[in-house]
């Protein structure tokens, strides 16, 4: 939903992540994409969930939802953290890209064997960075979530 989109049903997102460099990277390539999208932060696996689930204090993230989460953060890493999403009935369809530095292979199959939507690398940021928002945007505009 871009900004010269009226919308009923906006996507909210989910950026879990403890770097807030990282964080302030990918707000500005909302901004620059023209994505309007209300964006929520967590700073790890566990904070995520309390805001998945409403608990501890956080307000619970209105669906529909998308998470971007880094592979690696402190107390719940992101594989940590979609495992354990994916094991919850009430969180298991949850839309989940993996947002990380890391290039191996084993962290790839490892995100990949629970359904992600997709594994982006963070060195991809700027102008490459920029149309892959957009194309995200594209993605969860045309996708039908439930």
């Amino acid at each position: 939903m871009t900004i010269n989109t009226p919308v009923t049903n906006s996507i909210n997102i989910l950026l879990v992540d403890d770097d807030d460099g990282d964080v302030k990277a990918v707000r500005r390539a909302f901004m620059k994409a023209k994505i309007a999208n209300p964006i929520e932060r967590a700073i790890d696996g566990v904070h995520a969930l309390e805001i998945l689930r409403g608990t501890n204090g956080s307000n619970k993230i209105l669906a529909p939802y998308l998470l971007l989460a880094d592979l690696n953060m402190p107390r719940m890493n992101g594989i940590e953290l979609v495992r354990e999403i994916r094991a919850d009935p009430v969180l298991h369809p949850a839309l989940v890209f993996m947002l990380t530095t890391s290039k191996r292979d084993e962290d790839k199959l490892a995100a990949y064997s629970l359904n992600i939507a997709g594994y982006i690398l963070k060195e991809k940021a700027g102008n490459d960075f920029v149309s892959l928002v957009t194309l995200m945007d594209t993605y969860w505009r045309i996708v039908e979530i439930p």
